[in-house]
């Protein structure tokens, strides 16, 4: 995928502002391209659930990890010409999250992401003719790419596509109310354990309440994994507010969740904190190295432990899966660019100086697959040697919280690591040993 940066005018030295992102793909030979905000992921299928009486351009009914959804060939939709497929060859498939439902659609193949400036997105004409122009948002170009922006919640927010979904009867891919909104009082069944004495009915009314909102304005799901650091944190904010407790909007949520974040988030680590990480880990650890980094964004934590591993246990031969559900984050990974790090530090026998800074040799990115992946999906790993899964797993709903832990429970070695975020824990702290240095603490599998 493309590394989206700020482009310069030939004409001048000024610079577009990239302001809209869209996923490119082809139809028929012609490229267009989708907002990725309406975008949920991308994925191959080769079968699919035939819904009878539907109309040709449904392609029948997919099970998406338990949701089932209807998919759409655009190139049928839109009269086009089909490319040759065996039965067994997998299509490619674009997920949208539209306003209520979810659907997929199928591609001739899936490119890239691309960044534009709406200021240089032209109008429709109707030179371009294969589809109708109340479809298409607008033309943009782009490196010698022309590309037409279809507008999907038009298309499928009525007339013909929507009609097809719902005749798909089951495929209608609409989750029931409960899976569309968070659900009152989510995690306040863990609450009850951690209820001191101290605690009257009115202040764990108030703490309910904290929780219901962190997921509405946050998405962050209360639980056990994260229900100490809520509690005591409830109890700092209700000194500093007073009676008015209540979180009203986002920017609430985020000044409530302000100290929950873990040292380096964002950025790499330090040498220290990285020596205290590698003294958890195995000192006579030989052969492969697997690591697994779900939600590792824009590749700092991903680079940080690499290099870590690559400094302290240079006889291992080091595979680090790096997985993200964010399109422009994760394609921005491999080419991370950073200025000169200061000497001593980590990084420094690592880096290569290139055009705008500095990249990360080829010894560590020959270590690291950055992979779109949303970390709720089906897997198929390694057996893991260490986990690096900061400040990620409180904000997935408590099932999913409950599905990584299996995943770990499956793939992480006895005695693996398991990095949390330093206001985390796992479930099941029974099956876990805890480690600590100066303050930073990691767990075993048990």
């Amino acid at each position: 995928m493309n590394q989206l940066t700020d482009e310069k005018l030939k004409d001048n030295s000024s610079f577009v502002k990239v302001d809209f992102s869209m996923v490119t793909f082809t139809l028929a030979g012609k490229d267009y391209g989708i907002d990725i905000m309406k975008v949920k992921e991308i994925s191959k299928a080769s079968t699919f659930t035939f819904v009878p009486n539907a109309p040709p351009f449904v392609k029948g009914v997919y099970n998406l990890r338990g949701d089932i959804i209807s998919v759409i060939d655009l190139r049928v939709f839109f009269n086009l010409q089909v490319l040759d497929n065996t039965n067994t060859e997998s299509e490619n498939m674009i997920i949208l999250r539209l306003q209520d439902h979810t659907i997929a659609v199928i591609v001739d193949s899936i490119d890239n992401v691309v960044g534009i400036s709406t200021a240089n997105v032209q109008p429709p004409h109707p030179l371009f003719g294969d589809i109708n122009i109340k479809y298409i948002n607008g033309i943009a170009e782009n490196n010698g790419h022309l590309y037409v922006i279809l507008d999907v919640e038009r298309i499928f927010g009525t007339g013909e596509a929507a009609e097809a979904e719902v005749s798909a009867e089951s495929g209608t891919g609409r989750r029931p109310p409960s899976a569309q909104a968070p659900v009152p009082g989510a995690g306040n069944a863990a609450a009850a354990p951690g209820k001191t004495a101290e605690e009257s009915p009115e202040e764990e009314l108030d703490l309910t309440f904290i929780e219901e909102t962190l997921v509405t304005f946050a998405s962050f799901y209360p639980s056990p994994v994260n229900q100490e650091w809520i509690r005591n944190r409830f109890s700092s904010w209700k000194a500093k507010r007073g009676e008015n407790v209540q979180l009203a909007n986002k920017e609430d949520a985020e000044a409530f969740l302000s100290s929950f974040y873990s040292p380096f988030t964002g950025t790499f680590w330090n040498n220290d904190f990285a020596d205290k990480i590698a003294s958890f880990i195995n000192k006579d650890s030989k052969g492969n190295f697997f690591v697994w980094n779900p939600g590792c964004a824009n590749g700092y934590e991903t680079y940080s432990a690499a290099c870590m591993i690559k400094k302290y246990f240079p006889a291992v031969n080091l595979k680090i899966i790096a997985h993200d559900n964010d399109l422009i984050k994760i394609s921005m990974a491999p080419g991370l660019a950073v200025s000169k790090p200061g000497e001593g530090l980590i990084y420094e026998g690592f880096l290569a100086e290139s055009t705008g800074g500095y990249q990360f040799k080829k010894e560590i990115k020959d270590s690291i697959l950055f992979e779109y992946h949303d970390v709720t999906h089906n897997y198929s790993l390694p057996k893991l040697d260490m986990v690096v899964m900061r400040d990620t797993v409180s904000f997935l709903p408590s099932d999913k919280q409950k599905y990584i832990f299996q995943v770990l429970d499956e793939y992480l070695k006895p005695g693996g690591l398991l990095i949390l975020g330093a206001n985390e824990k796992p479930l099941e702290p029974e099956r876990w040993e805890t480690v600590e240095n100066a303050g930073v603490t990691a767990y075993k599998k048990k």
